[in-house]
């Protein structure tokens, strides 16, 4: 399967938030759209980063209740792993878990078109069990 089929069937929206946002901004958009990560882009269409609630605790652990009033480029991953839409699940899944990320943007031609968390990535390797159990009990029932 490929991670363009993900995004038919999740859609393509992607939460951003600008560098200079605060950290609080930044909770809020968490906590008002259930997500966990978003895109730090100044545009849009560019990424600047990658931000997830568990870049907030980790900071909140460390430099106490002020980092809610700084920006959230200084608390993002600005070393960002991208797919494309063509990209294969599989190897996805193997990046996700090899590297320990839960979200990964989806890039085709230098623009941000999409995002796939690793519940995503799970759905889909579900639905192509179910998929092709009901193909071997078809074959079975034959």
């Amino acid at each position: 399967m490929l991670i363009g089929t993900i995004l038919r069937g999740k859609g393509s929206a992607v939460m951003t938030v600008a560098p200079e946002a605060t950290v609080r901004e930044l909770l809020t958009k968490l906590a008002e759209h259930n997500i966990g990560a978003v895109v730090v882009s100044a545009d849009g269409e560019t990424i600047t980063g990658i931000v997830s609630e568990r870049d907030v605790v980790r900071r909140l652990h460390d430099r106490g209740a002020a980092v809610l009033d700084q920006p959230v480029s200084a608390i993002m991953t600005s070393e960002v792993r991208t797919v494309g839409p063509h990209d294969n699940v599989d190897e996805l899944r193997r990046t996700m878990t090899t590297h320990r990320f839960r979200h990964m943007p989806v890039v085709e031609d230098g623009r941000l078109v999409g995002i796939v968390s690793i519940g995503d990535v799970v759905k889909s390797a579900i639905e192509e069990l179910e998929t092709e159990k009901a193909s071997l009990v078809d074959y079975l029932h034959r």
